[in-house]
């Protein structure tokens, strides 16, 4: 950039988030880590009633192909 124009930025020149962008960030920590955790729970729940449902599952009544016959290859 041209000097003398300032260049706002949140990071660091290590690329690390600044003050500046930590107190930003700060009132919203909570209400995200609360909704991260629900959709992690829900996610859980929803995987885990799944693989219970299917879990009862009989599959006694599923006819099973025999393997077919190995043809004879021609020469």
């Amino acid at each position: 950039m041209a000097s003398g124009i300032f260049n706002s930025t949140y990071y660091g020149k290590d690329y690390r988030a600044g003050a500046a962008l930590l107190r930003a960030r700060r009132p919203y920590l909570v209400k995200n880590a609360i909704t991260g955790l629900c959709l992690v729970g829900f996610t859980i729940g929803v995987y885990a009633y799944t693989i219970r449902a299917v879990g009862q599952d009989e599959f006694s009544d599923v006819k099973v192909p025999e393997t077919p016959a190995k043809s004879q290859q021609k020469q």
